[in-house]
């Protein structure tokens, strides 16, 4: 634990709850919720949680958690629970919150959870096309020894899970008032629990992506969605954590900041000193980023047919899967670029490809902070991105370029300076470094501590 008093936690639990984390499903996601967890260590939580509610099998949630521990991002396997896991171990504080079955369960869908054995224990409404389907009250029918009992949809299922860890904790700590912080990782998540009024919990939600419709540059532009549903809830937080400034302040000027917004962004691990600008191939730029349409890799090869026409050994490295894989090796044929765009795949050697490459380039549509980016910096590459709400401005600073969204030939005209400016690409690369160091654990800490210590400070905003 960090001694000093900004960086302490006040006495209480905290768990994290997102619907899934998983390494290699939920991209920069994945690896910002364990850090977060890292850094609550780190303040002094006494064995924080990382939890989740998604319902994949026990044995798939084994091997994640494992995942974790190997990519050294947990310390052990179980700082993370699943809700489904812990009824399938012990259903009976399931049983105990339930409610007595005041007639059959409506008709519909329905997903059974068994134990080990095959004996059902949960029978969960199936919804179809219908995206509010965790805000409804169709009942959870819970399978007990003595005949079925009802929880009141997910949101009663989530509480009351929720509710059993926190018990767990106040029994073994003797204090039955102990509070319960529980930093939300997902909108929907966060949107079951808002009434959720128990006043020995804070509820903190976090954010990690841009809030605005496509095109996504346009703070006025109309929201809708489970978006525009948890922009309603704002006010039923007790501290919502942003990953940059432009976002908290786009918000709060179009629908108002409850004295509740703070900005703390997911953390990066900074590692060793980066090698010499001179000790990078000259010529070779690199993404790291999913094959998705977010990411516009499309622009990025369009403009590297300028960029070769200009720089004819300059070669881009495109690291990641996804969806479009296949479109993205269509569009490198058709402009005659295979000899100068390669589509790597995914790699388990992010820093080694970093430390060979002369700079880092993005052509996202939007980001809510972007970790690729610091993670870049880190080691010491300049960077060439689009403008894009939210993240690159405030990450990359005055270590690289930053061009106009969707600009294709702005986006050209940046690499091909740094490329043939090799000076101007080592002093980039010093201050990548410095830039990279706003996003290291001891310097997001204290914002994270003072968030969390407004929350406990003062009284749930749903209780009463």
């Amino acid at each position: 634990m960090i001694g000093d008093a900004d960086t302490t936690l006040p006495d209480a639990d905290y768990v994290l709850l997102g619907s899934r984390v998983a390494l290699g499903l939920d991209g920069g996601f994945a690896v910002a919720v364990p850090r977060r967890l890292q850094l609550l260590a780190a303040a002094g939580a006494v064995e924080p949680l990382q939890l989740s509610v998604d319902g994949a099998p026990p044995d798939v949630h084994a091997a994640q958690r494992q995942e974790f521990v190997d990519a050294g991002l947990l310390e052990r396997t179980t700082s993370a629970r699943n809700l489904f896991d812990d009824v399938v171990a012990d259903p009976s504080w399931l049983w105990a919150a339930a409610e007595p079955a005041g007639a059959e369960a409506p008709p519909g869908e329905r997903r059974e959870v068994t134990d080990a054995a095959g004996r059902p224990l949960l029978s969960l409404p199936v919804f179809r096309d219908n995206p509010e389907w965790h805000l409804t009250d169709a009942p959870i029918i819970v399978h007990g020894p003595d005949g079925d009992r009802w929880l009141r949809g997910f949101r009663g299922l989530y509480v009351a899970w929720l509710t059993h860890i926190a018990d767990e904790r106040r029994t073994a700590s003797g204090d039955p008032g102990r509070l319960l912080v529980v930093i939300v990782e997902s909108r929907q998540v966060g949107e079951t629990l808002v009434g959720w009024a128990d006043p020995r919990v804070r509820l903190v939600h976090t954010v990690h992506n841009s809030h605005l419709p496509a095109p996504h540059d346009d703070p006025d532009a109309p929201v809708e969605g489970m978006w525009r549903r948890w922009l309603e809830t704002l006010d039923r937080y007790d501290a919502i954590l942003w990953p940059t400034r432009a976002q908290r302040d786009d918000v709060a000027a179009r629908f108002g900041d409850p004295g509740t917004f703070h900005v703390v962004p997911s953390t990066i691990d900074l590692g060793e000193e980066p090698p010499a600008a001179a000790s990078r191939d000259p010529r070779t730029v690199v993404m790291v980023n999913r094959l998705a349409p977010q990411k516009r890799v499309d622009l990025a090869i369009r403009a590297w047919a300028l960029v070769v026409a200009a720089v004819p050994d300059a070669c881009l490295d495109v690291y990641g899967d996804g969806p479009l894989r296949d479109e993205l090796g269509a569009l490198i044929e058709e402009l005659g670029l295979a000899h100068a765009v390669r589509l790597r795949g995914t790699t388990d050697e992010r820093d080694a490809v970093f430390d060979r490459a002369a700079m880092f380039l993005v052509s996202t549509a939007f980001e809510g902070q972007g970790l690729a980016i610091a993670e870049a910096l880190a080691r010491g590459l300049p960077v060439v991105s689009f403008d894009a709400r939210y993240g690159p401005r405030e990450a990359i600073g005055d270590a690289g370029v930053l061009v106009a969204p969707g600009d294709v030939d702005g986006l050209a005209d940046a690499v091909i300076g740094l490329l043939l400016d090799e000076e101007r690409r080592e002093r980039l690369s010093v201050a990548a470094r410095a830039a990279a160091a706003a996003f290291a654990p001891d310097a997001v800490l204290p914002a994270l501590v003072a968030a969390l210590r407004a929350a406990v400070d003062t009284p749930s905003r749903r209780a009463g």
